[in-house]
């Protein structure tokens, strides 16, 4: 019974110096996007490798007349600055579904709800600190919309991130 708690720690020891080594692989916390895109997501960042990683954001618009959700998932390509400075690019795709209700000048009840998605990239830099497991990061996404019943063509959302790694 000693022999395999010693191995089991041994084992465990192991592991957390080399998931320690490596650094944190995960990142979670929120992107504030502009009025092209859905504003605040949820976003999660998962490392694939050491220059790769996959993004996921989920978004949410809900007031009296609007109401959307939105996933995006997004592979990154991420190269060094200089220290703890990077920049990345990537490609992706979304989707959504909206739903949104109004009256028109003349009283007149519009009304309309479906599904969209679209293609969309990313190019940013970001900062990691050391002291503290917090990355801040600034980007530029381009979202090319395929159902023009939601919206139709190019639009450009900015966005600043703030994670926590781990």
């Amino acid at each position: 019974m000693r022999k395999l708690l010693l191995t089991l720690g041994l084992a465990g020891l192991l592991t957390t110096a080399s998931l320690a080594q490596s650094g944190p692989k995960n990142a979670i916390g929120l992107r504030f996007g502009g009025n092209a895109g859905l504003g605040t997501e949820i976003s999660y960042q998962r490392n694939l490798s050491k220059n790769n990683r996959l993004e996921l954001d989920l978004g949410f618009r809900n007031n009296d007349d609007y109401n959307a959700t939105k996933i995006t998932g997004i592979y990154q390509w991420v190269w060094n600055i200089e220290g703890n400075f990077d920049w990345y690019a990537g490609v992706g795709a979304a989707v959504g579904n909206y739903s949104y209700k109004y009256y028109g000048r003349s009283g007149k009840r519009y009304k309309d709800n479906g599904t969209f998605g679209l293609i969309t990239g990313t190019v940013g830099i970001e900062y990691t600190f050391d002291e503290i497991p917090l990355q801040l990061a600034l980007d530029a996404r381009p979202e090319l919309y395929l159902n023009d019943s939601y919206r139709d063509g190019l639009y450009i959302d900015f966005g600043v991130a703030v994670r926590y790694k781990f």
